[in-house]
């Protein structure tokens, strides 16, 4: 039955939208609708009705969906959020509300569901937040999407909306396909969904023309059987040859000197890519040559080792001595280190900041994360100081294999999408952190070092993106820096401790000495003024005065048109001048000429001539 329909039973009402749960957000609707138009007192209508139960049922959905970590966006769950949001919008907007009342309805969610979801109110403010960004930027897709179509209607005489229309507003204005199809039936129109399609088809297929990546031969390589991978506890191993490629993917026997190919072995330290994690680099030794190994990844249970033939002829069967080049150790410090940021971000910024993608290289490290605002300067330092923290505390890491159920009960964070075979590996480290993760990891976090973060910032809506280093290259940043202040404070004649009093001295001085420049700008317009008057010609009794003049800003130009034309009194002012190596025009005309000539054409004519 469903839990609503059992309360409606329980509440002796005839409909789910009848119960004290909807009836609280429907009031709410209501009250403010009523706060918006208090002559509105119509509002039981079947129209009316129809739209508050949306906007009602619809605020569950996307409260929900936020405090779970989705995050309005263009593709995947986070698109059927957005769907979801704007069509409620979009009702609401029917009653004539702005686009920016929705998040109003968080509140009344939080009154009736807030003790049977307690995530509810401590995730309040965030949702509330997300909220009235999505529903900022929708206004603005609203009013440019309405003023197009509304336009295109006027155009058509059939009873269909053309399918470029509708491309167009989806594609150029982010107009939801399923709005306007929203609109089309509220006006007995019917959407050219086959010329949507086509239209969209087009696209799709001149971004593919215009791609440049390289095909990828991957998917077409027929790998059987399976890789026994012993990267967890050493670099180096013993294998035989299961199998090889050519650099087109196809099947071969054997590999000669100065070709390109992918080998497969029975056994293998190399680590492939996965997880965020890049594929280990090494090299392959047998007897009578080498494979230098530039990549490593994965098909099915298969390892795939990429790279080329240094020396020698290399064949199936053949034994060899892999052994996987030091950056390994990097890319365990960096792996480490993100799943001590992610742990920290979840204590400093909120439980609510999910992992949405990663890349740890030897070099730095990046994760992405869900979040609605940048983090403060105050917050990175505390995800910064905290992840120190760890690393100084020099952390156990403890890898069990278990069930993903037994995972998921124990407390490990498992990252949405990501599939998992019938045995996870669970990753905690000291009490901190938890996580389900197949990468390669140092045994303690001692041996990171130093953790520092370098930037952060957003890459779509409700993500953001941290880069960070580890080990030596933390190190190494922080002397760049720590000589990039000295040579500063060797430039301003101070020292490291006086230099950002320093800096805002130097900074006020400039800004004082731009205002005197700025000042003596206008006092030497004001004198030239007076003598380009004399400059003014009669042409059929309006005075007319061009001229060029160097040495002077596109502000000062305004400054002396403006003074031009209160002497001019009746007349046309048209100044040149050259900046940067462009060419700046600037004309005015007195409100008693605007009748004959309009100064922007005027400016758009000479433009053409020059």
């Amino acid at each position: 039955m469903g839990l609503e329909r059992v309360a409606a039973v329980m509440q002796n009402v005839h409909s789910n939208y009848d119960i004290d749960l909807f009836q609280h957000l429907m009031r709410a609707t209501q009250k403010i609708l009523e706060a918006k138009h208090p002559e509105q007192t119509n509002l039981n209508d079947e129209e009316s009705l129809t739209s508050i139960r949306v906007i009602a049922d619809h605020i569950r959905s996307v409260t929900f969906l936020i405090a779970d970590g989705v995050t309005p966006s263009n593709e995947g769950r986070g698109y059927v959020l957005r769907r979801i949001l704007r069509r409620a919008i979009r009702h609401g907007n029917k009653l004539g509300l702005p686009p920016q009342f929705f998040h109003q309805m968080v509140q009344p969610l939080v009154e009736v569901m807030g003790d049977a979801y307690p995530r509810l109110v401590s995730e309040q403010s965030r949702i509330v937040e997300v909220l009235k960004r999505e529903e900022d930027q929708f206004a603005k897709t609203l009013e440019q999407g309405m003023h197009l179509l509304e336009e295109a209607l006027s155009k058509i005489s059939a009873k269909e909306i053309p399918g470029e229309v509708v491309f167009k507003l989806y594609d150029t204005y982010g107009f939801p396909t399923d709005l306007t199809a929203d609109i089309a039936r509220e006006r007995g129109l019917s959407v050219d969904y086959a010329g949507f399609d086509k239209a969209m088809a087009a696209q799709r297929e001149q971004s593919q023309t215009a791609s440049q990546f390289a095909v990828d031969y991957t998917g077409q390589l027929q790998v059987q059987g399976e890789t026994d991978f012993t990267g967890y506890d050493r670099t180096t191993d013993e294998a035989v040859v299961s199998a090889l490629f050519d650099q087109a993917g196809k099947a071969t026997k054997t590999l000669s000197a100065g070709q390109s190919g992918i080998v497969v072995l029975d056994r293998t330290p190399f680590y492939a890519e996965a997880g965020g994690q890049i594929g280990d680099k090494g090299q392959l030794q047998f007897e009578g040559g080498s494979f230098a190994v530039e990549d490593t990844k994965k098909q099915g249970m298969v390892h795939l080792h990429y790279g080329k033939l240094v020396a020698g002829s290399l064949s199936v069967n053949a034994k060899v001595d892999a052994e996987v080049d030091s950056a390994r150790q990097a890319i365990m410090l960096n792996h480490t280190a993100t799943h001590l940021l992610h742990a920290a971000l979840r204590r400093v910024v909120g439980s609510h900041v999910i992992q949405k993608g990663s890349l740890v290289a030897a070099d730095r490290l990046r994760f992405d994360y869900a979040h609605h605002e940048p983090l403060t300067s105050q917050q990175i330092f505390e995800v910064e100081r905290l992840v120190n923290q760890q690393i100084r505390a020099n952390l156990t890491g403890k890898v069990e294999t278990m069930s993903p159920e037994a995972a998921t009960k124990k407390g490990a964070m498992a990252l949405f999408g990501e599939k998992y075979g019938d045995e996870v590996r669970v990753l905690s480290i000291g009490e901190f952190s938890m996580e389900l993760c197949g990468g390669t990891h140092v045994k303690h976090t001692g041996e990171i070092g130093l953790f520092k973060i370098i930037s952060e910032v957003g890459i779509a809506a409700g993500i953001r993106r941290i880069e960070a280093l580890s080990g030596d290259e933390a190190l190494m940043w922080a002397e760049e820096s720590e000589q990039q202040l000295q040579t500063a404070a060797l430039l301003l004649k101070t020292n490291r401790q006086n230099l950002i009093s320093k800096l805002e001295q130097t900074f006020e001085e400039k800004r004082q000495l731009e205002k005197e420049l700025q000042r003596l700008k206008s006092q030497l317009a004001g004198s030239k003024s007076s003598d380009l008057i004399s400059q003014a010609v009669d042409i059929q009794g309006v005075k007319v005065l061009a001229a060029q003049i160097d040495g002077v800003d596109a502000k000062t130009l305004r400054e002396l048109v403006d003074q031009l034309k209160d002497k001019l009194q009746t007349g046309i002012v048209l100044l040149a001048t050259i900046e940067d190596q462009k060419i700046r025009l600037i004309a005015g005309v007195t409100k008693n000429c605007t009748d004959r000539l309009s100064a922007g054409n005027l400016v758009n004519h000479i433009a053409t001539q020059l």
